[in-house]
C-alpha cells in the first residue's frame, strides 16, 4: 500500500501556506491527480494503490466527487497565498486513473480547469493498463481534453509479465495505441527490464516490440526491489533471483542504442523522446525543482520549497475532506544541504545537466576526477554543465555521492 509517509511538521486543517514563502508567480505549476486504485497488486509495485478487498470504507464510485473538494481547497490556499496560476501540466496517475469511467476523470480535470486554470496547449496525460483502454474510454478522455497517453506496457514477453503479476497481454497494448492514435493523442509506454528470470534475448524482444508501436515517447526503468513488497518476500524466501545489476547495465545500454537507432534521444536517465516536443513536461517540472499541487491520498507537493503530503487511505481522505479539513498528514522546509543533494540528484539526471556553478566551490573538486573515470562529459564541463555520459548515467547516483558528500 505503498511506502511509509515521512515524518514532518503537523499540517495546519485548513491547508493555509506560511505566509513568507517566497513565492514566485514565474514558476511552473503543475497537477498530480492520484487514483489508488488497482484490479490486482502488481509483486514489485509500493505505490499507494488499493485494490477492492483494501479500501475498508472508502468507494471508487464516489472518488472524483472527494478529490473535487480538494480542487476547491486548493483554490482558496493558492490564492491566499498569492501562489495561483495557471497549470501548465495535468497528469492522472495511480494506480490505475482508467479503472474509473472517463466520465470521472473528465469532472476531475474540469474542475482542476474552472478553479485554478489551465495553460494554453497544457499538457494532459493519463496512465492506463492496456486491459482498461478501450476506443471509446480514450474518445472520451480526448474531447475532455486530454494531450497524452502512458500505457504501462512493462514487457511483450508473457511469462515475464507473469513474473510482474501484469494482467494484459502484448496484444492489449497495441490495441491501446491504436485507440489513442485515433484520438489523436501522444502515446508513451511504459518498460521494466531485469525482471526475475527475463533474458537480454526477452528484453530485445520488448523493445522490438514497443518500438513496432512507433510511439512518441519511451520510458525504461530497472526493476527495483522494495521493501514490504510481495517480490521481496519472494526474494527473501529464495524462490525467484534477485535482479543481477550487470544484466540490468547490459539492458540499459541495449535500450539506448536501439532507441538511437530509432530516432529517440535521452532526456533524463530513463526516459527517451523522439524529440523535445515530445518530453514528458510534467515530469521536467519535477526535475527543474517547479511548484505542483498532488490531489489524493498519499499524494505530494511543492511550493516555493515548502512540501506536504496527503494521509494515505482513501477512507482517512475523504473523512478528512467531508469534514471540510485538509487531507494533508504532514509538511517541511528542506534545509540548504537537502536542496542542494535534491538538485543534484535531478538536475544531474537529465540531458541538459546541472550548472556546476549551482554546487559549492568545495564539491566542483570533484568534477576533474568524473571526468577522468567516463562519468561526466569533459566538453560539457567546459561550457558549465555536468552532463553524465553513458557510463554515468549507469552510474548516477555514484555521481550523486561525489559531489554531495
Amino acid at each position: 500500500m505503498g511506502a511509509a509517509l515521512p515524518l514532518g511538521d503537523p499540517a495546519p486543517a485548513d491547508g493555509s501556506l506560511p505566509g513568507d514563502l517566497p513565492i514566485d508567480p514565474s514558476a511552473e505549476l503543475g497537477v498530480y491527480l492520484h487514483v489508488p486504485f488497482c484490479r490486482v497488486r502488481c509483486g514489485y509495485c509500493d505505490f499507494n494503490t488499493y485494490t477492492a478487498t483494501e479500501l475498508r470504507g472508502a468507494r471508487q464510485d464516489t472518488y472524483a466527487d472527494t478529490l473535487i473538494r480538494e480542487v476547491d481547497l486548493a483554490t482558496h490556499v493558492l490564492q491566499d497565498a498569492g501562489a495561483m496560476r495557471p497549470a501548465s501540466t495535468v497528469f492522472f496517475g495511480g494506480g490505475t486513473p482508467t479503472l474509473l469511467p472517463a466520465g470521472d476523470l473528465a469532472r476531475m480535470l474540469d474542475a482542476v480547469r474552472g478553479a485554478i486554470g489551465l495553460r494554453p496547449g497544457a499538457e494532459i496525460t493519463v496512465e492506463a493498463n492496456p486491459d482498461t483502454v478501450t476506443d471509446a474510454v480514450v474518445q472520451e478522455l480526448a474531447a475532455a481534453g486530454v494531450t497524452r497517453l502512458s500505457i504501462g506496457m512493462q514487457s511483450a514477453v508473457p511469462r515475464v509479465l507473469a513474473a510482474l503479476d501484469r494482467t494484459h497481454t502484448p496484444a492489449n497494448v497495441g490495441t491501446a495505441v491504436a485507440a489513442a492514435r485515433a484520438a489523436g493523442l501522444d502515446v508513451s509506454v511504459d518498460l521494466i527490464y531485469g525482471a526475475p528470470g527475463e533474458t537480454l534475448a526477452d528484453w530485445e524482444a520488448s523493445l522490438d516490440a514497443a518500438l513496432a508501436l512507433d510511439p512518441d515517447h519511451l520510458s525504461a526503468y530497472a526493476l527495483i526491489i522494495e521493501e514490504g513488497t510481495k517480490l521481496a518476500r519472494q526474494i527473501a524466501r529464495g524462490e525467484v533471483p534477485e535482479p543481477d545489476g550487470d544484466v540490468q547495465a547490459d539492458m540499459y545500454e541495449l535500450a539506448d542504442a536501439r532507441l538511437a537507432e530509432a530516432g529517440f534521444e535521452w532526456y533524463e536517465v530513463s526516459n527517451w523522446s523522439r524529440g523535445p516536443q515530445h518530453r514528458s513536461l510534467h515530469n521536467a517540472n519535477y526535475w527543474r525543482g517547479q511548484d505542483w499541487w498532488g490531489f489524493g491520498p498519499g499524494a505530494h507537493s511543492h511550493v516555493a520549497g515548502l512540501r506536504w503530503w496527503n494521509v494515505k487511505h482513501p477512507a482517512a481522505y475523504a473523512q478528512r475532506l467531508a469534514a471540510g479539513q485538509s487531507p494533508a498528514a504532514g509538511r517541511e522546509r528542506p534545509d540548504e544541504a537537502a536542496r542542494l543533494l535534491e538538485r543534484v540528484l535531478l538536475e544531474s539526471r537529465v540531458r541538459e545537466g546541472l550548472a556546476l556553478a549551482a554546487l559549492p566551490a568545495g564539491r566542483r573538486e570533484a568534477v576533474p576526477g568524473l571526468i577522468a573515470d567516463g562519468l561526466v562529459d569533459g566538453a560539457a564541463a567546459i561550457r558549465g554543465r555536468l552532463v553524465l555520459t553513458l557510463r554515468g548515467r549507469l552510474l548516477a547516483d555514484a555521481v550523486v555521492r561525489a559531489l554531495t558528500e
